[in-house]
C-alpha cells in the first residue's frame, strides 16, 4: 500500500486454500488496515476479482442469493461478503496489470506470496 510518499507491505498465507481464496484476501486484508475511508485504487493482476467487482458479477451473485448465472452456487461467498462489506467503507477505483510484466508493484507483490508459500513447503 502506498499513500502520499509512504508504504506499508502486508503479507501472509495459508497451506490449504486456493489462488482465488489468497487474491480475495490480499485485497480484504488490503483495505481492512486502512483505519478511514479513503480514495483507493486497486491494482492487481487478477482477472477473477476485478472482473466479478467491475463487471457487476459479485453484485449479481448477492442479489441471486450468490447463484451465478447459471444457477450453479457462487464460490468464496465468505471472502466476497467481506469484501462487499470493505468496498462499501472506500471510494474506489480499479486498475488491471498483466502479471510478471514488469509492473514494479505488481513484482513486489508475488515476491512477497512466493515467499510466503515456501513457508509452507
Amino acid at each position: 500500500m502506498e499513500c502520499e510518499g509512504h508504504r506499508k507491505e502486508l503479507s501472509g498465507g495459508d497451506p490449504s486454500t486456493t489462488n482465488n481464496r489468497m487474491e480475495l484476501t490480499a485485497v480484504i486484508q488490503g483495505l481492512a488496515a486502512l483505519k478511514y475511508g479513503c480514495k483507493v485504487t486497486l491494482t492487481s493482476d487478477s482477472k477473477y476479482v476485478l472482473d466479478a467487482i467491475t463487471k457487476g458479477w459479485v453484485y449479481n451473485w448477492k442479489k441471486n442469493g450468490w447463484r451465478r448465472s447459471n444457477k450453479s452456487p457462487a464460490l468464496n461467498v465468505d471472502l466476497w461478503e467481506q469484501l462487499l462489506e470493505q468496498l462499501s467503507r472506500h471510494e474506489m477505483t480499479y486498475q488491471w496489470v498483466k502479471g510478471h510484466a514488469g509492473h514494479p508493484e505488481n513484482e513486489r507483490c508475488d515476491q512477497l506470496a512466493v515467499a510466503e508459500s515456501m513457508k509452507f513447503r
